[in-house]
């Protein structure tokens, strides 16, 4: 089953952005006015865009998405204009892409205000729920420092992702959606084979945009890393360079210590760094990996590296649920027994003989679970639908 994200252009010159099942149908019950609300005082409307997903939060997700960019935006969108797209995000105040992370910083060095689509739409452009979006704060690390004023040591700013020569706008994009997973923004590509921006990345990136629309392409790695004090390059295969060779839990542990910016190289899908890649790194990442089946998708590479250096951040996590307290023994020892006497009526422990062995080893399988005094009652009533029903006397 497929679920669809769509754009209508209604007869006011606005867009309507919904998701559905059944896109065909949808969109005729626009057309017909048999949907109350937005659309049925503005008809006709016209399909402008659509796109189709496998699961109803994918189609969420990229209607929570799209229904907040700008007009120029969802234009460049209906034409395919990928490079179009990324010029109407730039134009709007937001993060600068310069190398030069203290040129993001606003004059209270805490962040900068990352306007989403809809904070610089028009009026007359609503979405299924009939507002406009509201920006998003993104705190974007200083220029890194050794210090403060007083002498506090400033935390290392995050590493730098650079993909050498990637060869797939889908891997791109959901490489961006795995540095973002973890709190990574700066993309940089080394000569990406299909050029930039890539029309394939946008869908695959699944909402990372800011990734993308921050990333700067280079023609050589050396370029890339020229600002960086730390440079690791991601292999499983010997180059024949001699450099330290760590984990990427390592890697992120010494990214996190260090002063400086780090950067870390991928290479290419097909056949990752080249040995004068690796030369410009100061340093390998590598991890224990099957010798007979050693290859990593990018973005499987990229989550991998990106993960680690996590763990150094203060990123949400799922909350912890506290667990029931086990039931008191009373409670474990009624349900016990309920079992023991329907087993001793159907006959379970023979031959006599061994009856004794047999109850304690129930009673030790019973004992193990730690059930809670809910899960007590839930056995208990499940052992009393199973006796058969008496009939009443007449």
């Amino acid at each position: 089953m497929s679920f669809y994200v769509y754009i209508l252009r209604c007869a006011d010159g606005s867009y309507y952005t919904g998701h559905t099942d059944d896109l065909e149908h949808r969109v005729a019950e626009h057309q017909s006015g048999t949907i109350p609300g937005y659309t049925h005082d503005r008809r006709p409307v016209e399909l402008m865009w659509a796109q189709d997903f496998p699961s109803r939060i994918e189609a969420l997700e990229r209607e929570r998405q799209v229904k907040d960019w700008s007009r120029a935006k969802k234009e460049a969108l209906f034409a395919g204009d990928w490079r179009a797209i990324g010029e109407a995000s730039r134009s709007r105040r937001r993060v600068s892409a310069a190398l030069d992370a203290g040129s993001n910083r606003t004059d209270g060095g805490e962040g900068v205000w990352v306007a989403d689509a809809a904070s610089a739409s028009p009026p007359d452009e609503r979405s299924e729920g009939g507002q406009q979006g509201a920006g998003v704060r993104v705190t974007v690390p200083a220029a890194p420092q050794d210090e403060r004023a007083g002498g506090e040591k400033l935390p290392a700013p995050p590493p730098v992702i650079v993909l050498v020569r990637p060869q797939l706008g889908e891997n791109i994009g959901k490489a961006a959606r795995a540095m973002l997973n973890f709190g990574l923004v700066e993309l940089r590509l080394v000569a990406p084979r299909d050029g930039w921006p890539n029309p394939q990345a946008g869908p695959a990136a699944s909402g990372a945009d800011i990734v993308l629309e921050r990333a700067v392409v280079f023609e050589t790695v050396a370029d890339a890393v020229a600002d960086c004090a730390h440079v690791y390059a991601t292999t499983v295969r010997k180059r024949g360079v001699t450099k330290p060779v760590v984990t990427p839990a390592e890697a992120a542990q010494t990214i996190h210590a260090a002063p400086g910016r780090s950067a870390i190289l991928f290479g290419p899908e097909r056949s990752g760094l080249e040995t004068d890649d690796v030369a410009v790194a100061r340093t390998i990442v590598t991890v224990p990996i099957n010798p007979e089946f050693g290859s990593l998708n990018l973005a499987q590479a990229v989550i991998l590296v990106a993960y680690e250096w996590s763990k150094g951040q203060a990123l949400a996590s799922p909350p912890a649920v506290d667990t029931e307290p086990p039931a008191p023994q009373v409670e474990l020892d009624g349900m016990i027994a309920q079992l023991d006497a329907l087993l001793d009526d159907g006959g379970y422990f023979f031959p006599p003989d061994r009856t004794p062995t047999t109850r304690r080893m129930l009673r030790t399988l019973l004992t193990k679970p730690g059930w809670s005094s809910q899960e007590v009652r839930t056995v208990r009533g499940i052992l009393s639908s199973l006796v058969p029903k008496r009939p009443r006397g007449g």
